[in-house]
């Protein structure tokens, strides 16, 4: 999952960051409104945390214009307003699900993994195939009875290929969903990230790849 954090308040807005990157949520952060739709219009998000009184566009403005333009994409308010009226009309802008500050960080992980099984296609709570199991909720990874430990990006990678269901996902594609903007294009991180990943796997492995395509997650052939 990759999030985009629209918050005015710096620490707050890093504080979130950080916690995101732990539960291996690639997380950019803006601080207005202004940017938040520069990032929105070049980079594919899966969910926004939004607070409404933002500096330059507000943040209601910056709602509508998702709800217009990437409809894809889920929109979680972050705000001190509290009353039910403020709550209604968060919800009539095209937000997805609203939280009122202060909040419990765990609360905001389960809030923004329900809105990502709501997008597109539904989420199973848990991902099992070929004897590995990924529960996104506990972060754990299962390889038959071993558990698996995993580094935050190998843990993205393997979830986002084991959500392919057997199909080929991209280097391009790894990178846009699992590294935040500051990513460099041209890095070798992925290819790494798949070396490492197969040995914490272990044999036979199961991320195989296909030349000049991509990676994909299956049994031998």
């Amino acid at each position: 999952m990759r999030a985009l954090i629209v918050e005015d308040e710096t620490y707050l807005a890093d504080a979130i960051r950080t916690g995101l990157r732990r539960e291996s949520i690639a997380a950019d952060v803006v601080y207005d409104g202004d940017t938040a739709i520069e990032n929105l219009s070049v980079n594919a998000y899966d969910v926004i945390v939004l607070d409404r009184d933002l500096p330059g566009i507000h943040g209601d403005d910056v709602c509508s214009w998702v709800a217009a333009n990437r409809p894809e994409c889920r929109v979680l308010m972050l705000t001190a307003a509290r009353t039910l009226d403020e709550k209604v009309e968060g919800f009539e802008l095209g937000a997805d699900d609203y939280l009122a500050k202060p909040f419990d960080f765990p609360e905001l992980v389960a809030r923004l993994r329900a809105l990502e099984r709501r997008a597109g296609v539904s989420h199973p709570p848990s991902l099992e195939a070929h004897g590995v199991r990924l529960d996104p909720f506990r972060r754990e990874v299962y390889r038959n009875t071993r558990l698996v430990r995993l580094s935050n990006k190998e843990f993205v990678v393997l979830e986002l290929l084991m959500r392919a269901g057997g199909g080929i996902v991209s280097a391009e594609t790894l990178l846009e969903k699992g590294w935040d903007e500051n990513a460099d294009p041209f890095t070798n991180t992925v290819r790494v990230t798949i070396s490492n990943l197969r040995k914490r796997l272990g044999d036979p492995w199961l991320v195989r790849t296909v030349p000049g395509v991509g990676y994909r997650f299956g049994a031998p052939s």
